[in-house]
């Protein structure tokens, strides 16, 4: 069974620091790119950071830039993504998913997705 979990969500003031994990089981994680999302309720879900397949490289939202790392172990089957000078407005659902044998991430072309964990970050 594939399966992509987050974990590390919570509360944290402004300027603060979380760090969340995507575990991923079922399939084989250096084949696939993996992805961070975020979603606020009534809003489009977009990419903020993105591992290609082989942990290659890595991009980012230009609103993450600067503040939001993303890493992965293979041999751990698990991808971070260390999220630094937190904003009111990375308040959200965070989503991890993962697209076979791709360079880049796209939201309408991951194959498989975690349930989210919720950020909450006061102002």
């Amino acid at each position: 069974e594939v399966q992509l979990v987050e974990s590390g969500g919570g509360l944290v003031q402004t300027g603060g620091s979380l760090r969340l994990s995507c575990a991923t089981s079922g399939f084989t994680s250096d084949d696939y790119a993996i992805g961070w999302f975020h979603q606020v309720p009534g809003k489009q879900r977009e990419e903020i950071s993105c591992s290609s397949v082989g942990g290659v490289a890595s991009s980012y939202a230009d609103s993450v830039k600067g503040r939001f790392t993303i890493d992965r172990d293979n041999a751990k089957n698990t991808v971070w993504l260390h999220m630094n000078d937190l904003k009111p407005e990375d308040t959200g659902v965070y989503y991890c998913a993962a697209r076979r044998g791709a360079r880049l991430c796209a939201l309408y072309g991951m194959d498989y997705w975690g349930k989210g964990t919720q950020v909450t970050v006061s102002s």
